[in-house]
């Protein structure tokens, strides 16, 4: 098992709040809904903030236009980032990263607050305090629960650009060829090239920062060292050799990317299958066998993976897949 019970069910927890979070936030920005494979005009749209709303030549593309639009993106993200490192930029990467949190919190935030007047001014500051927490001074709680609200305004700004109300399955054609690609380079960078691991231990250690969930913990040894430790303090017989001894913090992660997609997914699924209505209750099947999928899979490799790196997306793209399979039988 990759990690102990109780931090392979609080990653999970985390993941699955942010899978609900997600849907509710892209569903929130649609300005279409689907009932019962019915569509229709969203009773109160609501347009992404900040200029982010994509323009409505966008919805008239193909897929590979599309991907044409996103992959690049991706590419010089990536090189980017990998430049910045190499320059030892750490402040433009700090302000970088910064300006992302504020954005995505902002746009998951807007959707909980109810539409009254100067409302932006309070959200944009929250946002750039929790930015500010988040970035510049390192705090667990806050940095997780952070990542909660971020990817799904990532997500909604990616389902907006991917999903087309007059082709509903241009989202969902787009969607398998990004996870693939995604899933073939997170592979690669973890089992060939080791990219991935470089790329946290340097976000971790010399940034104080890190896109994705973040569980510390500490083994058997190490909390009777503390233990021990404390006695000594308390009985006021701790050295100086003591004071100096080292401890060891284990640390689970989850990738931001390896949350973000599966939303993304499940927020273009939304779009395409919408809400069946169930004891008079609207409810999005389709997304929640996504989200169920992806959960399944990612649980499944925590449980039988052992403690070293391993591409999260390869196998969470497959449970995504295995899912979409059964939403296309039950629907078609």
């Amino acid at each position: 098992m990759k990690h102990n019970l109780k931090i392979t069910v609080i990653l999970l927890s985390l993941f699955i709040l942010t899978q609900i979070i997600g849907l509710y936030v892209v569903n929130y920005y649609s300005p279409t809904v689907v009932v019962n494979g019915i569509q229709q005009n969203a009773t109160s749209p609501h347009k992404l903030p900040l200029g982010l709303e994509p323009s409505t030549e966008t919805s008239q593309i193909s897929v590979w236009q599309t991907l044409l639009y996103i992959l690049p993106a991706f590419a010089i993200a990536i090189l980017l980032f990998f430049f910045l490192t190499k320059t030892k930029s750490e402040i433009v990467i700090r302000i970088w990263f910064s300006a992302v949190v504020v954005i995505a919190l902002f746009i998951s935030i807007s959707s909980f607050i109810p539409e009254v007047k100067y409302a932006w001014i309070a959200i944009l500051a929250v946002s750039a305090v929790l930015a500010f927490f988040k970035v510049y001074r390192r705090n667990i709680p806050i940095h997780n629960i952070t990542e909660v609200l971020i990817y799904p305004g990532i997500a909604a700004i990616f389902v907006a650009l991917i999903s087309s109300p007059e082709n509903p399955n241009r989202g969902i054609y787009t969607m398998i060829a990004l996870l693939i690609l995604i899933s073939l380079y997170d592979a690669w960078a973890v089992w060939r090239s080791g990219i991935m691991q470089k790329m946290a231990k340097y976000e971790i250690n010399s940034l104080k920062i890190f896109g994705g969930f973040l569980i510390p913990s500490l083994s058997k040894r190490m909390k009777e060292k503390v233990k021990n430790l404390r006695v000594l303090k308390k009985a006021g017989k701790l050295k100086d050799k003591d004071k100096n001894r080292k401890i060891k913090v284990n640390i689970a992660i989850l990738g931001g990317g390896d949350t973000v997609f599966p939303i993304i997914t499940a927020g273009v699924v939304l779009r395409r299958f919408g809400f069946n209505s169930i004891a008079g209750i609207q409810v999005p099947l389709a997304s929640i066998i996504v989200i169920l999928g992806a959960t399944l899979s990612l649980a499944l490799l925590f449980i039988f993976s052992k403690k070293k790196p391993y591409p999260a997306m390869p196998f969470i793209s497959a449970g995504i897949f295995a899912a979409l399979g059964v939403c296309y039988l039950i629907w078609g």
